[in-house]
């Protein structure tokens, strides 16, 4: 049997369903633990998820991760149905693209509502359900300290440098219940929504940026979440660890 490190744990993930999140629910549940999969509309992806990790140690919920309704309902439903929460990872993000001069504000507030709010709020919903010993991990992006970025990452990289500092903050005030706090800030990676309209001269050239010459893996950025959810990262806190083959 395969070493199962998160045997018996409860983990939630929002944004569960594609990319990265759909590759450490797969790893996570893997290694041992029933996965709580968010999704915002596409009910078949969940469900497919569901079916291919296996309804004993999968569940799909529907809900707004942009809302602090939406998270609260979230969070009810997992500790209604398992009674606490053992590994939580803020997922669900959003990443339009636009410079300064074409920035809206319901653009802006789209952004923060689910790459800043969310995360807030469905960590203060979560965090009086996670025993002491559990882990949150936030996602942020190697783009934060990239000296190659445009200008039209405005928004995106402005809450993900807000996810950095989160995560820094609750790691001093989560800590007190013995909860540990991390980000991961992942390089370019290969996920649908990262391949989407990008030519294969793009893909060359982002590739190009990197000393490994390709681009990352879902899985690769999984397995660092699971470490992070694990004993072996016990002492680890605080940090934004960044997956991206020393692109940045």
């Amino acid at each position: 049997m395969a070493h199962q490190p998160h045997a018996g744990k409860i983990a939630l993930i929002t944004g569960a369903t594609k990319g990265i999140g759909a590759a450490v629910a797969t790893q996570l549940a893997r290694e041992g633990a029933t996965v709580v999969l968010n999704y915002s509309r596409d009910a078949d992806a969940a469900n497919t998820l569901v079916d291919t990790i296996g309804s004993e140690d999968a569940f799909a919920v529907q809900a707004d991760a942009g809302s602090v309704a939406g998270v609260q309902e979230l969070v009810r439903v997992t500790v209604e149905k398992y009674g606490r929460i053992d590994i939580l990872m803020a997922n669900a993000a959003v990443m339009p693209m636009a410079d300064l001069e074409h920035t809206s504000e319901e653009m802006f507030d789209s952004v923060f509502n689910l790459n800043v709010k969310g995360p807030f709020f469905l960590t203060q919903a979560a965090a009086p359900h996670m025993p002491s010993g559990s882990h949150i991990i936030l996602i942020s992006t190697s783009l934060t300290v990239s000296g190659n970025i445009t200008p039209d990452y405005l928004s995106y990289v402005t809450s993900k440098g807000a996810i950095e500092q989160m995560a820094r903050l609750l790691s001093k005030d989560l800590g007190r219940k013995g909860i540990r706090v991390n980000a991961v800030a992942p390089g370019p990676t290969g996920t649908e929504l990262f391949y989407k309209g990008k030519s294969e001269q793009v893909l060359n050239m982002i590739a190009g940026m990197n000393p490994f010459k390709r681009i990352g893996e879902p899985e690769e950025i999984a397995e660092v979440v699971s470490f992070l959810a694990g004993e072996g990262a016990r002492w680890v806190s605080g940090q934004t660890v960044r997956v991206n083959g020393g692109m940045a």
